[in-house]
């Protein structure tokens, strides 16, 4: 079994501020290397705030550092899947999903009776 460092679920109401901060002191403790953190921590913010504007709010978080990886779960109310929005010069927006899953190409979707989590695995090396 590989070495799991987590945190456990911060609860409703999670802000992008409380999930980054959350993730940041747990990267640092594992002595995770900044550019990877800033990469985990843009992962956290655009998971968060997508919960936030299109899906009533974060329901759950959770952040674990693996041998190999940094997984990031954000769960949310919602039963719609996430979906990438075709680029336009006129609406502000829409890169969220696609950095997402540039960050972490290991990224999918489960859902249940309360909504959904997204669960985005970004590499460690």
């Amino acid at each position: 079994m590989r070495p799991r460092f987590g945190k456990p679920d911060l609860t409703a109401g999670t802000s992008c501020a409380q999930a980054r901060e959350t993730a940041r002191r747990l990267l640092a403790e594992q002595d995770i290397p900044p550019v990877l953190t800033d990469d985990v921590l843009t992962v956290v913010s655009e998971l968060v705030s997508n919960a936030v504007r299109h899906a009533g709010g974060v329901t759950g978080f959770q952040i674990t550092v693996q041998t190999g990886q940094v997984i990031v779960e954000v769960s949310d109310g919602s039963a719609l899947q996430p979906h990438l929005r075709p680029s336009s010069p006129d609406t502000p927006g829409g890169f969220g999903w696609r950095v997402v899953k540039t960050l972490a190409p290991s990224t999918f979707v489960r859902f249940n009776r309360n909504g959904k989590t997204i669960t985005a695995t970004i590499p460690t090396s």
